[in-house]
Order: structure tokens, then sequence, then C-alpha cells
């Protein structure tokens, strides 16, 4: 099989009523383009069908590869199983509830070709033509986050947390093998280590729909990823300092 020019990896955990219809669209968008691609989807134990789903989509597109986790490690481990196992010159990662339809792709690759070594996709960044549709307590609950991801060093970063980001290879390599956090706070610390180590980071403004059944909870999560970035802050930090 060629090298795939696009690796879009997708974290799922118990994703088997969500995961088909955006699987679907994401293998039809890159059969469009006409170059090589894969597709990754890490199953991060689930305890549905998932695994199902992508071997019954893997007998008729080789593309198409499952990643297995014996059990449930959150979803910064699995990202960083998928993207590690990746082999494309550029790679995606992607929520499998496809609240950024995989066509916004495009936004971040013309961010990549300009020189970005990690493109972002933001729900913060105002741009003609691009609508976010979410609830108000999210909006809320994720500005109050970013606000203090800005305190611990991303300023100028107004959206951590979106589930859409592209890396070339040679920037997923070299963050995704030295993440450490991971539960959802795992963003947070792979742009700390993109800033660090020199890789440059765009956020560019997708589109973006907000999914019923969301994994991540505002009251439940919260607090516990609050605490995963101060550590990830302070990681960094002792490790700047021995370098």
């Amino acid at each position: 099989m060629s090298e795939p020019h696009w690796s879009v990896v997708i974290p799922a955990f118990n994703e088997a009523a969500r995961l088909p219809r955006y699987l679907e669209e994401v293998i039809a968008y890159l059969v469009s383009r006409g170059e090589p691609w894969e597709v990754v989807v890490v199953d991060d134990g689930s305890s549905d069908g998932t695994s199902d789903v992508v071997r019954a989509v893997a007998t008729r597109r080789r593309e198409v590869r499952l990643l297995r986790q014996p059990e449930n490690g959150g979803k910064g481990a699995a990202v960083r199983a998928g993207m590690l196992a990746a082999r494309g010159v550029a790679r995606l990662f992607a929520d499998a509830d496809g609240a950024t339809p995989i066509g916004e792709l495009k936004r971040l690759e013309a961010a990549l070709a300009s020189g970005a070594d990690v493109a972002i996709g933001s729900r913060a960044v105002s741009e003609a033509g691009v609508v976010v549709r979410a609830h108000r307590h999210r909006m809320i609950a994720g500005r109050v986050f970013n606000a203090v991801a800005e305190r611990l060093g991303l300023a100028g970063i107004h959206d951590t947390q979106c589930g859409f980001k592209a890396f070339t290879a040679a920037a997923a390599n070299d963050l995704f093998s030295r993440l450490a956090t991971a539960g959802f706070g795992f963003d947070v610390e792979l742009l700390l280590r993109a800033r660090a180590r020199g890789w440059r980071v765009v956020e560019v403004a997708v589109n973006w729909d907000d999914q019923p059944s969301s994994k991540v909870g505002v009251l439940k999560d919260g607090p516990w990823m609050l605490w995963q970035i101060i550590a990830a802050r302070r990681r960094v930090a002792r490790e700047d300092a021995r370098r």
C-alpha cells in the first residue's frame, strides 16, 4: 500500500451508534481526494460493538485499520496510540461524533501548507461562512477552561479543546511520543509541548455542531481536566528546565 498522504485518527469509546455515519463520511471524503489515505480507529476498551463496526468496514476498505485497546485508558491515550501508529505525511485526529465535518480538513490543510506544523480547529475564532452551534453552558465552560489554559502558557490560543487537530508527521511523532496526559486534558499538554519545542501552531476557524450524548460532562470532568492541565504545565516546565 502506498504511503498515505493523510491519516485520520478517530478515538472511539462505546461509539457503535454514532461512529458508522461519521466513518462513512470520512471515507467518502478521502476517496474523493484521489490520493492515498488511511483511517485509524482506536477502540478505547469499548464494551459495545464499536470494534465490530470498524471490522465490518475494514473488510471492504483496506485503508481502514482498527487498534483495540485492552481497557479504557482515556481519550489522550487513545489518540496517542493512533497518531503514533499512523503513517501519513499529515495526520488529523477527529472526534467520532462528527461534530466537525470532515470537509473542514481542507482549512487545516491550508494552514499546514502555509508553514504551520500544528493546525488546530477552533470554535472561538470567527470567520465568514463558519458556523458554530453549541449549547450555552458548554460555551461558558469552554471559555473558563481556555482562560485557565492561557494563563498556564497558551496565550493567544482561544480554543484548546476542539477535537479536530492536524499535524505534520514530524510534529506528530515528536509530540505524541512525549504525551503523558491520558484523559480529556491531553490537548493542553500537546499545545504546551508544541510551543516549548518550537513547533508552529496555527488556530483555524472550523464549522462545528454540538452533538448529543457527549462523553465530556462539564461538572463531571471539568475539575479533573483542570487538574490534568496544571499537572501537564508543571511536567513540561520541569522538562524545559532540564534541557
